[in-house]
């Protein structure tokens, strides 16, 4: 089927929203999913054009969203008098705030099943990078990827604990997210210590970032 005129953001975008009110009783099934077309008024053809797995897609774009809504509120913050440590937990704080605990755990579920396990991985993924460039990091080596992979943990734990947060404004959130940012600190100066001994430096040094051109 051929739809040139189809905008297919503003339709996945329009889905997105007819959906969201069913995910907390339905989660990211078909049966929200057809709801969803339903209520939006787009034709089932062309859903499934827009969205080829159905609420998986869904469930892909509110992710990606909500990393649209914490770069947004970012870059409404001066970070520049605020340590790297405390950059970092405001944005995870940001992106935990920008997401409705309900919609995660369902959307968790999904990415937990095997065939949607490598999507989830690579959203995990992307959230950390985005917090990494926003917040000025230009690493081009060995570096672009243990700090996205530590972030990446960081990241997942804080979700994790903040969907069962029952606390007043939920501060056990904050705390948490304090310690593990700590830890990804931590890791950072024993990643240096490690580079820095003889030969290490050597064998890392033909780990460029996607896209960094090798010297």
């Amino acid at each position: 089927m051929k739809n040139s005129n189809l905008d297919v953001a503003a339709a996945r975008a329009d889905l997105l929203a007819a959906i969201l009110p069913n995910v907390p009783f339905d989660g990211w099934s078909e049966p929200a999913f057809k709801a969803a077309v339903e209520a939006s008024g787009i034709e089932l053809a062309l859903a499934r054009l827009v969205c080829p797995r159905g609420a998986v897609d869904l469930a892909v774009a509110y992710h990606r969203a909500g990393d649209a809504a914490m770069l947004a509120r970012l870059a409404e913050i001066d970070l520049s008098a605020m340590r790297i440590r405390d950059r970092v937990a405001m944005a995870l704080r940001l992106r935990l705030e920008v997401a409705d605990p309900e919609l995660v755990r369902r959307g968790a579920a999904v990415f937990a099943l095997p065939q949607n396990a490598a999507t989830g991985a690579a959203l995990i993924w992307a959230t950390a990078d985005a917090i990494w460039r926003a917040l000025g990091d230009s690493s081009d080596d060995f570096n672009w990827y243990s700090k996205r992979m530590s972030l990446s943990a960081v990241y997942s734990a804080c979700a994790l604990f903040w969907m069962g947060d029952t606390s007043e404004r939920q501060r056990d959130t904050e705390e948490f997210i304090a310690r593990r940012v700590e830890d990804v600190m931590t890791f950072e100066r024993f990643k240096g210590r490690i580079v820095d001994l003889p030969g290490v430096k050597d064998l890392l040094s033909g780990i460029r970032a996607p896209g960094a051109v090798r010297p």
